[in-house]
């Protein structure tokens, strides 16, 4: 795949000399900082970086992304595989002499159980991303190192599908006592084991000992320490109370970090697979009328709120459903053609008021839930807030903690939400999930069912020519965009600042990767 080549470039030289180019030392304990907590232990239930920060150097994947040559993968738990020439078969050789955490052995059984729980889960089980693996016809077990994936038809996405950082590897005696296992419990073969979690305080691991990459992990352990307030987390970085915070940091926090650290610190930039999207309840009035949601839309000036927000906030970037400057994202010429993203303004809030007085309410009144996460959901819930009242509509801001701000999401407790929309790499398999109905999709928050947009959804994942499946997409933007049930505001751009102690650690567009700390070191 293309990428900004320049930044990531920049991002992976700075990343090298932060870990390729010295012996690696043995020992120590690497604390960061996490803004928020993991609501369960559920891998596959989960979408946040407060669950993917702490837990998963507990786990291994199948496949992971190769950290300083992303977006490329390689293998995990996976020694080799190959791909058949229809690419409807996908064979895996497992790694011999991989161990569990409480010491029972890890074999393919183990990889069939995860995957069919992700695929098709069991009542009681919630698998966020089933849909990206809706095309695997049956998974084999020829022996005890190898595992075959059949498929119902090709998959454009499959083995990116594969390095997923979300598909954590679970042990299938574990499932088969108790499906829910995962969602409580804490066991995988990562480098990690788990020791304990201090709710409001911290996480901690401890190097496994059995690790089966010989000579990993390096540090003796981890500890995530939650810090919410920004300030806090700042000042804990600053006196290195913690040697890095992995999700990102605001232009002027990376400035004052910078001033007061010098050379202490090292400053990795990005453009993000992330942006922030409005969701609405469609089961809820008048959000059941697309008039409503497209006037909602149409009124937030995303072009000129990118440059004021950019000064402020880890969001810079005007997109449509696909990051901007992905080979496969809208090109500007194509997204000044949807609504709420065109050029004019002013021609744009006076089609939203009309449009809000044909549906009936022209002095609308709703709530928008957001999370208590400040950095950016704070200051984008302000922003398209202050979009809203400026076409006489009067919105209550809702911010609860993290575990609520998800339940309501998931229960539909809400009017309108703040959502975030992010993976681990640009994949329309992954990013277009939030859109497709509620009924194939968990993460479809705005309850509503579009057969049109699961169409193409299904169309594009099996389209293997790039020009033929950029137009599926446009299509599908464009249905998606005009329905309004769920809509892009502005891209982040990650910013990270870390200690220069920190070694091993490589810098990408995500926030979800590169996260088992398998190889970070400490130079002291």
């Amino acid at each position: 795949m293309k990428r900004l080549s320049v930044l990531l470039m920049v991002a992976a030289t700075l990343a090298v000399s932060a870990g390729g180019a010295y012996a690696q030392k043995r020992g120590g304990e690497l604390r960061f900082a996490v803004s928020a907590e993991p609501p369960d232990y559920d891998c596959h239930a989960a979408t946040s970086f407060a669950f993917i920060h702490p837990v998963r150097p507990h786990y291994n994947t199948l496949l992971k992304f190769d950290e300083p040559k992303y977006p490329a993968v390689k293998g995990d738990l996976a020694e080799s595989w190959t791909v058949s020439k229809d690419g409807l078969t996908y064979t895996f050789k497992l790694r011999r002499g991989v161990k569990f955490h409480d010491g029972s052995p890890f074999s393919s059984a183990d990889v069939k159980a995860t995957y069919e729980r992700i695929a098709n889960p069991p009542e009681g089980v919630r698998s966020i991303r089933k849909a990206a693996y809706a095309d695997i016809a049956a998974i084999e077990t020829p022996d005890a190192n190898t595992v075959v994936f059949r498929l119902k038809q090709p998959n454009a996405s499959m083995l990116t599908n594969f390095a997923s950082p979300w598909d954590c590897i679970y042990s299938a005696a574990k499932l088969k006592e108790d499906p829910k296992f995962p969602l409580r419990n804490v066991l995988g073969t990562g480098p990690f084991r788990f020791v304990e979690h201090a709710a409001g305080s911290h996480w901690v691991g401890r190097r496994f000992e059995d690790y089966h990459v010989k000579g990993r992990p390096y540090l003796d352990g981890f500890r995530a320490i939650f810090i919410r307030d920004t300030s806090a987390r700042v000042t804990a970085l600053q006196a290195g109370e913690v040697l890095a915070e992995f999700r990102g940091q605001s232009p002027a926090d990376r400035d004052k970090l910078v001033k007061a650290l010098g050379d202490k610190i090292e400053v990795h930039e990005s453009p993000w697979v992330c942006s922030l999207v409005v969701t609405f309840n469609t089961e809820r009035k008048p959000f059941d009328d697309a008039r409503v949601r497209r006037a909602l839309s149409i009124a937030v000036d995303r072009w000129q709120g990118a440059k004021a927000l950019s000064k402020i906030a880890i969001v810079r970037h005007v997109g449509g459903l696909l990051r901007p400057g992905y080979e496969l994202a809208a090109a500007e010429k194509d997204l000044v053609q949807y609504p709420g993203y065109g050029r004019d303004i002013k021609k744009s809030r006076a089609e939203a008021r009309r449009l809000l007085k044909e549906a009936g309410v022209p002095n609308l009144k709703f709530k928008l839930l957001n999370r208590n996460v400040p950095m950016p959901y704070t200051h984008v819930g302000v922003f398209v807030i202050d979009q809203w009242r400026q076409i006489g509509v009067q919105v209550e801001h809702e911010l609860p903690e993290t575990r609520a701000y998800i339940s309501n999401l998931r229960g539909g407790n809400y009017d309108a939400g703040m959502d975030f929309n992010c993976d681990a790499v640009d994949d329309p398999n992954l990013q277009l999930a939030k859109y497709i109905s509620a009924d194939r999709s968990p993460i479809n928050y705005g309850r509503y069912n579009d057969r049109k947009l699961d169409a193409l959804y299904d169309q594009q994942k099996g389209e293997l020519n790039p020009a033929k499946r950029a137009a599926i997409l446009r299509e599908f933007e464009r249905h998606a965009l005009n329905e309004g049930y769920t809509f892009p505001t502005i891209w982040w751009h990650r910013i990270i600042v870390h200690w220069k102690e920190m070694k091993g650690w490589y810098m990408s567009p995500s926030h979800y990767i590169n996260q088992d700390l398998q190889d970070v070191w400490l130079d002291r």
